[in-house]
């Protein structure tokens, strides 16, 4: 006899939680009616930090892994007699923050290239033609693949050794400006780019214009002050002092802000004296200028899992061009309808990002309509799918997930929920589309509701941010089983023992006697129970025993018939029969077959 297969194992589930809230608060607004003395101003004072901030960055790369507070010291020294001291300060910080933010991408970028030469190794191991499976690649097509993929091997390794020795030494390879707007200075007619306009980018992005705040001081910031009505001054700094129009070597634009958005909060803070950072920087494409102030928020206590339950969940699935959202009540049952909201990916930055955003305020408009208080999301990664090796000729699957923006939406998601005050529970994204669809999409498909694979997982979602597991419970047996076709429909709560399995038939005789001996007795029995009968209806989800399954149950099917038998002398009814039938006993289920 042969052996059955091995049942394939399923990785392990990481339990769901509830995201942290924003971090920090940005708001932007436009630098209108700026005079000609303005924008000249604007571009030297520009021009010149950023010249500061490109060199002092070059002498951190230099530092690498020996900087210490004393190289520190002399680059802020040297930076304070050629600007001042509150933009030396701002110039090393920012510095700083680039070094380590080009250490995280050197170590992601050594972690993929060890990712994709462990499947590269894998493939050319295996004979030509093999098979792969869901969870590995198989061997490559033909002679010719094989060869250049040994020849790709070799690279990727050297990248890796290079890599390594480079983030041994910490040096990191840092382009100010931006690496794409480098490049295309050698490709400006693929780029659609004038020389000239793209040396006006250029300019614009290695302009330095940003200070952090610092509390205590006067409206939160010294070095780029905003007042409470919008009014804003730059102090100049030294080799421009000569252009101020105020005291203290201080520049007063004639622009206002007010910022629309949140403004009530910006101008708490900088009543209060808190720290707010600013950043003035130029779009060259529009030729317009622009604010942002920034600023940190306290980090909050995130609200308990069962409060973020208590009212149900919103299931969203996440897709390449739509959100599929499900209403699940706090039982993990489906209500209302499935949703759908679509965006377009394609275009600009700025385009896809606005997409974004009016997606995800259409979600947060519909759950707090329907009075949800938390959204189930999938805590998505694509990092380690993307990789070249592993899906080397699937290239519209690699643009697929490389175009879906999971770290932004994120980041959006959490931040305008806790504007609504809507709760994120991230659950494991494990098996959810699949597990949705075998066993969602047919029981609530009809003729008026059309369930996809998307909207199924929605509700697999939502039932595991809930604690639920995703599968339904087990359909009841036919109307000739014991349990009558009932209670295994019925939703169990979460922490029931046993909620998924067959339930022990448990007669009252049974019941009572364990009740007295505290000991299990046989369940079977030959006459019917002396227990008050209305006993039973206060009992649920109890099983009835087999002589009352054979007294009321069965005496509704037609063709049954009353019997007697002598015992002792006496003739006494032994109760309704079916015709031609055998009672047939196994293990722990009791069924009548018809003969």
């Amino acid at each position: 006899m042969a052996e059955s297969p091995k049942k394939r194992q399923l990785r392990a589930i990481a339990p769901p939680f509830v995201a942290l809230g924003p971090s920090g608060v940005a708001l932007r607004d436009r630098l209108k009616n700026l005079t000609t003395e303005d924008d000249k101003v604007l571009w030297l004072a520009g021009a010149h930090l950023g010249v500061l901030a490109s060199r002092d960055l070059k002498a951190r790369c230099v530092d690498g892994n020996g900087h210490s507070t004393d190289t520190w010291a002399a680059r802020k020294r040297e930076l304070t007699a050629v600007s001042s001291s509150r933009w030396a300060g701002s110039i090393t910080k920012a510095s700083h923050d680039q070094w380590a933010l080009s250490r995280r991408c050197q170590l992601a970028h050594i972690q993929s290239l060890e990712a994709g030469i462990r499947t590269l190794r894998h493939r050319l191991s295996l004979p030509l033609g093999e098979k792969g499976t869901k969870r590995a690649a198989g061997g490559y097509r033909s002679k010719g693949e094989w060869f250049s993929k040994s020849r790709r091997l070799h690279v990727l390794e050297h990248r890796l050794d290079a890599a390594r020795v480079d983030q041994k030494a910490g040096s990191v390879h840092v382009v100010r400006g931006g690496r794409r707007l480098l490049n295309n200075r050698h490709n400006l007619e693929k780029a659609q780019l004038a020389e000239a306009e793209w040396r006006q980018r250029w300019e614009a992005e290695r302009w330095f214009l940003a200070a952090d705040g610092e509390s205590g001081k006067r409206y939160g910031n010294e070095t780029i002050r905003v007042t409470p009505d919008g009014e804003i001054s730059i102090k100049l700094p030294a080799p421009l002092a000569h252009l101020a129009n105020s005291k203290h070597g201080r520049y007063i634009l004639t622009a206002k802000v007010r910022f629309p958005h949140r403004g009530e909060q910006w101008r708490d803070r900088v009543e209060g004296n808190r720290a707010v950072a600013y950043r003035i920087h130029l779009d060259v494409a529009r030729g317009r200028w622009y604010l942002t102030a920034s600023w940190q928020r306290p980090v909050v206590k995130t609200v308990p899992m069962e409060t973020a339950r208590a009212n149900g969940m919103v299931g969203v699935d996440t897709n390449a061009d739509h959100f599929a959202a499900y209403r699940l009540d706090a039982h993990g049952n489906p209500a209302g309808e499935p949703r759908r909201f679509f965006y377009d990916l394609s275009g600009t930055a700025d385009h896809r990002d606005a997409q974004i955003r009016h997606a995800i305020t259409q979600v947060l408009h519909w759950a707090k309509r329907v009075g949800a208080k938390a959204i189930g999301l999938e805590n998505l990664d694509f990092q380690a799918e993307k990789t070249r090796e592993k899906h080397g000729r699937r290239k519209k699957f690699r643009q697929l997930i490389s175009g879906m923006p999971t770290g932004r939406l994120k980041a959006r998601l959490v931040s305008m929920a806790a504007e609504s005050d809507l709760s994120i529970v991230a659950v494991d994204p494990a098996y959810t589309s699949m597990w949705g669809d075998e066993h969602w999409r047919k029981p609530l498909t009809s003729k008026t509701r059309k369930m996809s694979r998307h909207d199924a997982a929605g509700i697999a979602i939502g039932r595991r941010a809930l604690g639920h597991p995703i599968r339904r419970r087990t359909a009841p047996p036919p109307h000739d089983r014991s349990d009558r076709v009932g209670h295994r429909t019925v939703q169990a709560d979460r922490g029931v023992r046993g909620r998924e399995e067959p339930r022990r038939p448990i007669t009252e005789r049974a019941h009572d006697a364990r009740a007295r001996t505290g000991k299990h007795q046989g369940t079977r029995a030959t006459s019917a129970s002396k227990t008050v009968r209305d006993a039973r209806s206060a009992r649920q989800w109890v099983q009835d025993s087999l002589c009352s399954l054979i007294r009321n149950g069965l005496s509704f099917c037609p063709g049954w018939r009353s019997r007697t038998r002598s015992a002792g002398g006496a003739r006494r009814p032994i109760g309704p029969y079916p015709r031609k039938a055998q009672l047939v006993i196994s293990g722990r289920h009791r069924a009548l077959h018809q003969v």
